[in-house]
């Protein structure tokens, strides 16, 4: 049996991300701000190294340096110095003699090995090497990690805590970064009520504006928040008028679908172009994508697993081009599933799943349960999405599905 809501004409997917993606232009306004300020931000420029990492040849244990050549006829070295980390040996190390040496310490000149303590016997100044050390055992040598000159991170890199780190120990305290987009959020519905309120007779709290909150935030953007618009035609007008003069991209939840009362997809029209409204997938049928005079739109559907899903995989793509961000490759794993899938061919389906390994090292995957495109604790309780194609029907159990990883938007 076809699915049911799979009528001719709904946009695939793929060409659908595909056609999104294409109208895209990305920004090209660039500020300078303070390393400490750049967490989520994305960078205008490549970053080269302006030195060596680590700067010069250095200790990876504590213990004793020299030079190979001098233990090859004699197991006993004379201790010459130390080398402390910050309080490098001044000398030069000569053949017979050995220098103590702490991890992360400058390698004495005429060093060109290290030796753990545990490896050797002190007796005074006279150091007993146990073994026998190859040349450059335990050395870490200037610019084993980036040299200088090197590109450490390419334009368009979102910086994450351990970029940051990195720039840090280059010495790097300015960077040249994209401007942050504003993102403007309008909820459409009467029965939509703001926390605090009480719930009258039909009445549901208004959760998709939190839960878009949330994954917006971690692509560090501005948000505009318009709150709940009631579905009258002029008010849904004016709200799009406003955003669209404050926002680079407007994202709406409700109004898209087929209801007398959906206004939200009949303004947009008149206020704009739409690319695309209505895509070959469950749950998110109802999406629409297009321009506005200053913004594009994203028309999310009310069902909060419908919104978080095609936001998710739609509206987040578009708006990390839109940063002139590099989006990262999905990751797609084959795993077996553990219970029946209930599919009927017309759409590409988006399951909510629990990925997870058996005692025997396979990945195996279930549902968290009904998939109803009202129940959010779906992905709540979900790590991964089972994707099942157009033309997939029912899944037994035991199958091998496709499976991909939830992305960092929803953790």
């Amino acid at each position: 049996m076809v699915d049911c809501c799979s009528a001719p004409g709904l946009m695939p997917f793929a060409q659908a991300l595909e056609t999104m993606l294409g109208a895209i232009t990305p920004i090209t306004d660039v500020e300078t701000i303070a390393l400490k300020e750049s967490l989520g931000r994305v960078l205008a420029v490549d970053i080269a190294s302006p030195m060596n990492v680590p700067p010069h040849n250095n200790s990876a244990m504590d213990g004793y340096a020299f030079a190979q050549t001098s233990l090859a006829t004699q197991e006993y070295l004379t201790l010459a110095g130390r080398s402390m980390a910050g309080q490098p040996f001044e000398g030069i190390c000569k053949k017979g003699e050995c220098i103590r040496i702490m991890t992360g310490a400058k390698l004495p000149e005429g060093c060109d090995t290290v030796e753990m303590q545990e490896n050797c016997q002190a007796n005074g100044e006279s150091i007993r090497f146990l073994e026998k050390r190859k040349q450059s055992d335990h050395v870490r040598y200037a610019g084993e990690d980036i040299a200088k000159g090197r590109i450490v991170f390419a334009k368009g890199r979102r910086l994450s805590a351990i970029d940051i780190g990195v720039l840090a120990s280059l010495g790097i305290n300015d960077l040249q970064v994209f401007r942050k987009l504003t993102v403007a959020l309008i909820a459409t519905g009467d029965e939509l009520k703001a926390l605090g309120e009480p719930l009258g007779n039909g009445d549901i709290y208004e959760s998709n504006s939190y839960a878009l909150t949330g994954m917006l935030q971690n692509l560090n953007v501005d948000i505009i928040d318009f709150g709940v618009i009631e579905d009258d035609e002029e008010a849904i007008r004016q709200a799009f008028i406003e955003a669209d003069k404050q926002a680079d991209a407007v994202i709406s939840s409700g109004g898209v679908s087929v209801g007398d009362a959906d206004y939200t997809k009949m303004v947009l029209e008149q206020l704009g172009e739409i690319s695309f409204w209505k895509i070959a997938m469950k749950p998110g049928k109802p999406f629409a994508f297009g321009k506005l005079p200053n913004s594009y739109f994203f028309g999310l559907p009310g069902n909060p697993v419908s919104a978080m899903v095609t936001a998710d995989l739609l509206a987040m793509p578009a708006l990390i081009k839109l940063q002139s961000c590099h989006a990262k490759p999905t990751t797609m794993l084959k795993a077996k599933s553990l219970s029946d899938l209930r599919k009927s061919p017309g759409r590409m389906d988006f399951q909510r799943g629990v990925l997870s390994q058996n005692s025997a090292g396979e990945l195996i995957v279930d549902t968290t349960g009904s998939q109803g495109s009202g129940i959010l604790t779906s992905i709540a309780f979900a790590n991964c999405y089972i994707v099942l194609p157009s033309e997939q029907g029912r899944v037994n159990a035991g199958e091998t599905v496709d499976v991909r990883l939830f992305d960092r938007f929803f953790s």
